[in-house]
Formats: structure tokens, sequence, C-alpha cells
């Protein structure tokens, strides 16, 4: 009976990790290893994409707005079209003067995971990847009819944060497009990565006019350079509002219009998020805005490209003469929770935990904390999952008496199967007899266990999310607990003390159970050396503790350890 049971919980156990893994593939956005969904159809064309009479203009609608617009009498010619960067003391940054558009982002804190010499760049408009933080203003059906993000702007301002000083200013101002006069105002704090934008709209025309302002994030849906095909992450875009919270929406969703976001709120944000980095753009609460999302075809060579999020704002009628101005947040950095906590209400929703968001918040909150005393993550995770064994303590106690009860009876099992081996019958009436008289359950080690799984994914999940964990060293050869183990020495161990475990569990009496035993742990460990330092140092950290508890338990309980290696003949 002991025999099938183990059988059937290996054969559960391995069958639930192939679905796992098929299905994290799927939801984070990758295709399924094992059971491959058909091929997404092809993005949004131009014509399919929306235009500027549902909103916002295309973004492939440039070619008549794009000329430079024809001053009105007493408006000065604006300049041609010119990148300028600015440099504060955590990013340089790229603005092009078409639109006064963001269209370059570069860490200066934080070193690209692919070529270490660089930093990491966000926004991009380049051959490998289109990501953009575009804004404009709308009001008719005609793409151009305001000053949009193809409408040239005049440039002013600083462009770099001197030594002393606490923000950076810079505008962009356009010409006199169909009335409307429009001034970007970007602000950049010192050690902020959240800009203040203020756009500024004077109705220079003989009427009242009643324009909207538009805000949003268009990018390419190619995976970021450097993701393991070991573990998934997600990258794509997100709508929080107060009714229905953080939506994340696959791009294969966005493809099939298949994205149930709540399209009108005077509350949250949208974004574009993926691995540890994120952008969006926030509005004040009360300010009614649309939410969309949409595809569209700007004419890259990129293969996927490319999907837009984006926010409307209507303004109140502008009478000739005046002056209306709404003002925004747009947020370009990295996920670190405590920033994304004070900016906006659900922002460090972008920091993807999955599922188990519940559990993985209160365990980021206790590993920051142990952080603020030890000032070392490595060290900070190797205490987590000690107060988490101690916390689980009794539950791991009883687990392991369980196991090791059943340790103590196996050798009777052992000769009472060899012993009745011709009677299946009589001989599950007699194992279950000898688990009455000496009072155990062979069910007993899985359940306390099972109960504590949810709380290891979490944690699992909070270790993969932690931007914190970016470039940050442990000890000797582990200087980016983000990175595998350059020379493979964790997952070597990680793999051992995996081994170890198993040599310390009561031996199935059955050989191909023993030889299951003994592959399954070493199918999983070969993930291991693809997976983050720090994400194998936790591992490392829980097996060490376990084989202790064993120990212990075993010891006490009058069952000596014994080390039971494979017999594979």
């Amino acid at each position: 009976m002991n025999d099938i049971r183990r059988t059937i919980l290996w054969v559960i156990f391995g069958f639930s990790m192939v679905l796992l893994w098929d299905q994290w593939q799927v939801f984070n956005g990758r295709k399924a290893t094992f059971m491959p969904s058909p091929v997404a159809q092809k993005a949004a064309t131009p014509s399919e994409a929306p235009s500027a009479a549902n909103g916002v203009p295309q973004a492939a609608s440039v070619t008549a707005a794009a000329a430079p617009v024809v001053p009105a009498a007493g408006i000065a010619p604006v300049a041609p079209k010119e990148l300028i960067e600015v440099s504060t003391d955590v990013f340089k940054l790229t603005f092009d003067t078409e639109g006064g558009s963001l269209v370059r982002s570069e860490f200066l804190n934080y070193a690209d995971s692919v070529d270490k010499t660089k930093n990491v760049v966000l926004l991009n408009n380049s051959k490998d990847r289109i990501y953009q933080a575009e804004t404009g203003v709308i009001g008719t059906a005609v793409a151009g009819a305001y000053p949009y993000h193809k409408t040239p702007m005049v440039f002013t301002g600083a462009r770099a944060l001197k030594e002393g000083e606490g923000e950076l200013v810079v505008r962009f101002e356009s010409g006199d497009v169909g009335g409307i006069k429009l001034v970007k105002t970007y602000t950049m704090r010192r050690g902020a990565y959240d800009i203040a934008v203020k756009h500024e709209l004077t109705n220079v025309s003989a009427a009242a006019l009643t324009p909207q302002v538009y805000f949003q994030l268009v990018r390419d849906g190619n995976k970021p350079a450097g993701e393991s095909s070991f573990y998934s992450t997600f990258t794509g875009p997100a709508v929080y509002t107060e009714a229905k919270k953080y939506q994340k929406v696959e791009f294969k969703d966005i493809k099939k219009k298949k994205d149930d976001i709540e399209k009108e709120s005077s509350s949250g944000y949208v974004a574009m998020v993926q691995h540890y980095f994120a952008s969006a753009w926030i509005l004040p609460n009360g300010v009614k805005r649309t939410n969309s999302l949409d595809g569209v075809d700007i004419g890259s060579s990129l293969a996927d490209c490319c999907y837009r999020v984006s926010m409307i704002a209507p303004i109140e009628s502008i009478a000739p003469g005046a002056t209306k101005a709404i003002e925004a947040k747009l947020f370009v950095g990295p996920q670190e929770e405590k920033m994304l906590e004070a900016l906006a209400p659900g922002l460090e929703l972008v920091k993807d935990y999955g599922w188990l968001t519940i559990m993985a918040k209160p365990l980021y909150w206790l590993l920051d904390k142990l952080h603020s005393l030890i000032q070392n993550w490595g060290w900070s995770i190797m205490a987590l999952v000690l107060l988490l064994k101690i916390a689980f303590y009794w539950l791991n106690a009883k687990a392991y008496a369980s196991m090791a009860k059943m340790k103590a009876v196996n050798p009777k099992i052992m000769e009472m199967r060899e012993r009745l081996k011709d009677n299946p019958q009589q001989m599950q009436q007699e194992m279950m007899r000898i688990y009455r008289e000496e009072k155990v359950n062979p069910m007993g080690g899985c359940f306390p266990i099972m109960v504590q799984i949810p709380v290891f994914i979490a944690l699992y999940n909070v270790l993969l999310s932690s931007v914190e964990m970016r470039s940050a060293p442990w000890i000797l050869w582990i200087h980016d607990l983000s990175s595998p183990d350059p020379f493979y020495i964790l997952p070597l161990v990680m793999t051992l003390t995996t081994l170890l475990q198993t040599a310390l569990n009561p031996a199935p009496p059955d050989p191909l159970q023993a030889k299951m035993m003994w592959f399954m742990p070493l199918i999983f460990s070969v993930m291991f050396f693809f997976f983050p330092a720090g994400l194998v140092l936790y591992w490392i950290t829980n097996n060490v503790l376990s084989i202790a508890q064993q120990w212990i338990i075993n010891t006490r309980m009058g069952v000596p350890p014994q080390f039971n290696l494979p017999k594979f003949k």
C-alpha cells in the first residue's frame, strides 16, 4: 500500500510540475513548452488601428502632420527636428523636438544584464527596440489638427542637473496648430525617477475650443534582451483603476481584442511593464480619463511592432486668448517597491508577484527589514529562510516524525512483501495491519509540507521580481544575485543537498520507485544551473535547514539517520 501511494504521489508531483511549468510559460507570454497553442495573428495594421476620431492619432498617420507647421502671424517659426539629451544624477533622457516626446531613457545606476559595461536602456527608438512615451492634443477626426506627438516644437531649458541643484526643467513649445499653442514642461528632480509633466494649452483662435490631451506608451511586443528561457516574467501593458484594480494584459490578447480593462475612470494609471523596470503615465485622482489598448503599425522592421496603452483626458472649454493646463506624472524607472508605493496608489503592483501577491508582499517587507539590519541581500535571503523554517518548525516536525515512523517500520514491510509476494490481497491486508499497530499514516508526511508550498512559491516570486537583487553581491565570486552563478558552484551545492535529502528519506521497496526518487530531483536540479544566484541560495538554505531538522527529529525518535543510496541494478 505504501509503495502504491508513494508511486502515485511521485507521478502526481511530476505531472503537476510539467503542467505548472507549461502554464507558467503561457501566463508570462511565452509559447507553451508541452502544449503549444496556435500561432497568434499578426498585430493590427494601420487600417485596424483606432483613428483620431476614437481618441489618439495613429502612430502611423504622420505624413501630413510631420511636415513643419506653417507659422501664423506673430508666431516664431519652429526649429527643425532635433534630439535633445538631458541628464540628472539617476538617468540620461533623450527628447525629440518632434512632438516633445521622450524617446530614450538610460539608467546610470543599473548595468545592462547582457553587457555589464553599458547601462540599462528602457525607452528607446532603434532597430532593436521601439518604446516611446508620447503625448499630444486631439479634438477632431483629422490627425494633427492640434499639436500632437509628431508636431515640431522648440526646446528651451538646461541640459544637465548641476551640483547643488534640486531639479531640472525643460520646455517644448509648438506653433499655432488648429488654433492651439501647446507648451510641454518636464520637471525632473534629483534622485527621482518620476517626472512632472505639465501641458499648457493656449487658444490663439477667435472661437472657444474643447480639446483633449492624450498620454500614451508605445512599445514593440518583444521580450527584453537577456531573458532566461528557464523562467519567465511578464512583459506588456497594464491598467490600474480604483474599480478593477491592477489589470495586466498580454500582447497576444491585444491582438485578439480580448482585453477587458475599465475604459472610463477618474483614478489610476496606464503602464508598460517588464522584468525589473516599468514606465507609467499617472494623472491626479479626480481627473476623468478614457483608457485604451490597441495595436499600431508604425512602419518598423521589428517582428512584433507595436502596441499602445493610452489615457485621454478632456479639457474644459478654452475661451479665445485663455490658457488651460493639465498636470501628470511620467514614471520611468526600476520597480523599487517602496518608491512605487509613494508615487501613486497601486503603482507597486507593476512589480509582478503573480497570483500569490497577498503572501509575497509581507515576505518582501520582512526581507527588506532584514536587509536594513544586515546590509547584504545574500545573507538577508538566508536569514529570511531561517525565520520561515522557525515559523513552520512544528509542521515540519510532524512531517519528519511521520517519515521517521515509516522508516522504522520499513524493515517489517520489506520482510512482509517478500513473504507474501505471491498473494497481493493478503499483502495489502497485512500492510494495513502493520500501519494500524504502529500508528503510522503513510500520508502523514505530505500534508504539512504541502501547506508550506504557497509560502515558498511566494518567496520565489519575491526573489525573482526584486530589482534590488540586480548587481547585488553576496560573497567571493557572487557579484550579482540576479544572474546565474558564473562558476555553477551554487547549483552543484544545491544538487548535492537535494540528493542528500533524498538519501535520508525511507527507501521504497520497489526498484522503479527508488529510481524515480533519485532521477526526479536530478532532473529538476538541472534548471537551477540557469536560475539567478539569489534563488539558488534560497533553495540551498532551505535544503540544509530541512536536512538538519530531519536529522534531529530522526535521532530523537530513536531512528538513526541512514543514507539510502540508489541501486540501479
